[in-house]
């Protein structure tokens, strides 16, 4: 995952405190509810300059980072991101 992706997750993860944000971080767990989820993608859409298509909107790609970041990555012209 990419360390811009990492540092804007932050602050939608109140309940994150010092822990690492890894592949398997549980986003749901640490606080990110359905109006914040939202709010992260479009932050996500614009710093990354993807549009998630509607198929990737839903609970499961907003289920860990990592699924989350494989989604960005999707979106990403060839070659710009790595899937996890």
């Amino acid at each position: 995952m990419d360390a811009r992706f990492t540092e804007m997750l932050k602050p939608f993860l109140p309940f994150l405190g010092e822990e690492p944000i890894t592949a398997d971080t549980p986003l749901r767990e640490l606080g990110l509810d359905s109006m914040q989820a939202i709010e992260l993608m479009f932050t996500l859409e614009d710093t990354f300059g993807v549009q998630l298509p509607d198929d990737a909107l839903t609970e499961a790609t907003f289920a860990t980072a990592g699924s989350l970041w494989n989604a960005a990555v999707a979106a990403m012209p060839a070659g710009t991101g790595d899937a996890i």
